[in-house]
């Protein structure tokens, strides 16, 4: 069994669904999650949500024990943490940041990300729907990966 893929999302995304709808539509975090699990029904999921800055590190710093890939929407932590963004930079395996919104579509507070440049790659715009999508990239990131270092 390969090990799980990790996502996790930061702050006030456990208000998705009610929190300003013209922008993150209706959809709630937990359809999210049973999206990303039928994305990929083989693959253990470890999918966790937090307002917390260090309950994310912390779950970095066990997917750099435990997991194969790692999908982060840091949300407003994206412009502010420089901590996620080092405990990324220790993660060995594929990163994609994911964004419901396009972020650089928006205010110019949300053009700046600290995740980006540590990340193999970056999905924004595609509201909800980005998340399943990620997740199958990630899959065929993990399977490239395995595929160089058997």
């Amino acid at each position: 069994m390969s090990k799980p893929i990790y996502i996790l999302n930061g702050p006030n995304l456990n208000r998705l669904g009610t929190r300003e709808p013209e922008i993150y539509g209706r959809t709630t975090l937990a359809e999210v999650e049973a999206m990303c699990r039928a994305a990929a029904p083989e693959q253990e999921i470890i999918f966790r949500q937090s307002n917390r800055e260090y309950e994310i590190i912390d779950w970095i710093h066990e997917a750099i024990d435990r997991g194969s890939g790692i999908i982060i929407n840091p949300a407003a932590f994206t412009f502010t943490s420089m901590a996620i963004m080092d405990a990324l930079k220790m993660f060995p395996g594929p990163i994609i940041e994911l964004h419901i919104s396009n972020i650089h579509r928006r205010e110019p507070i949300y053009h700046k990300s600290y995740v980006s440049p540590i990340a193999t790659a970056v999905i924004a715009g595609l509201g909800t729907k980005g998340y399943p999508f990620a997740v199958k990239a990630m899959l065929t990131m993990i399977s490239k990966a395995n595929a160089r270092h058997p």
